[in-house]
């Protein structure tokens, strides 16, 4: 099996607003998670696996429900990685800043 993609997973706005129900509101069973995306439940269910296989969420069982439920680990990896990039934009933005502040105004 092959390492599970935690970019491609963050690639998809529906799975990137799961994971902020989740971050903002705990564990949620799917049924609660599907209520507030306009699609059936069996296509979000699509997108909660694609997520429990990056390791971005867990899933257990309650009852005859299933939970999910954030796991932030794999996200702190990618903050790790875009780290550096966010220092160059935040240089060239501070050089962009300084040149239109020695800009006459209009």
């Amino acid at each position: 099996m092959s390492e599970p993609d935690v970019f491609a997973a963050l690639a998809n706005p529906t799975r990137r607003e799961v994971l902020r129900l989740l971050r903002d509101e705990g564990e949620q069973p799917v049924q609660r998670l599907a209520d507030r995306f306009e699609m059936r439940r069996p296509s979000l269910s699509e997108h909660l696996r694609v997520l429990k296989d990056a390791g971005l969420v867990t899933e257990r069982p309650v009852g005859r429900q299933r939970v999910y439920a954030l796991r932030p680990e794999p996200l702190r990896e990618v903050a790790d990685w875009f780290t550096p990039y966010e220092r160059f934009w935040r240089q060239r933005l501070a050089g962009l800043g300084d040149v239109l502040d020695a800009m006459p105004d209009e």
